[in-house]
């Protein structure tokens, strides 16, 4: 049979309004759903203060490192161009640098992207055990760096860390523990020009 408004094929389903334009419903351009909600402007705006704020912290600590390594003692033992204000230095100018552009980015339109949510099972507690063994190491290297030298506490610092954080292969890391303490001696003082306290070992090294 025909139906009776003379088509000759089934009637097309109404789509709602609110599907046909995607779920913003109201009239299109100037003034329509081109608009951003207010609240989407608003968080879009809290964000560049955030980032601006984020800039200037990086400004304010680059001054400081810089103005508080030029304020430094030259080190009798330095050698050679590297010295006690070197590394400050370079710091606090490579975070003045980065504050900078940072500015720039955002005042061309640049977003940082929001991170997703951490791979973390809230229904599990903190590991206490692990958090005192490594506050045991870094005390057991507080209390002993003046009488033992860093040479030996810094051992017992990284050795006791990676058994903290689970490592079982205690001769490797006794030989790493104290390949980092000892080039980390030398390190300071050889590169430096900082002369870390050597303790039972002074005179070996």
């Amino acid at each position: 049979m025909t139906p009776a408004n003379g088509s000759t094929g089934p009637a097309a389903p109404e789509v709602p309004p609110d599907r046909a334009t995607g779920g913003v419903a109201g009239p299109a351009g100037p003034g329509g759903s081109d608009r951003l909600p207010d609240s989407t402007r608003d968080a879009s705006a809290k964000k560049d203060y955030s980032e601006y704020g984020v800039a200037v912290l990086l400004l304010a600590l680059g001054i400081w490192a810089i103005v508080d390594a030029v304020g430094l003692a030259d080190a009798s033992t330095a050698r050679g161009p590297i010295g006690p204000k070197t590394v400050p230095i370079a710091v606090g100018l490579l975070l003045v640098a980065m504050a900078i552009l940072l500015v720039i980015d955002v005042a061309r339109g640049g977003r940082g992207e929001q991170e997703g949510g951490e791979d973390v099972d809230l229904s599990h507690g903190s590991d206490w055990r692990t958090i005192g063994l490594l506050a045991g190491a870094f005390a057991a290297n507080a209390l002993l760096i003046e009488r033992v030298g860093w040479p030996l506490s810094g051992a017992i610092l990284f050795f006791g860390t990676t058994y903290a954080l689970g490592s079982r292969s205690y001769i490797r890391n006794v030989i790493i523990s104290v390949i980092m303490s000892v080039g980390t001696w030398y390190l300071f003082y050889a590169g430096l020009g900082i002369k870390l306290p050597a303790g039972l070992l002074k005179g070996i090294l």
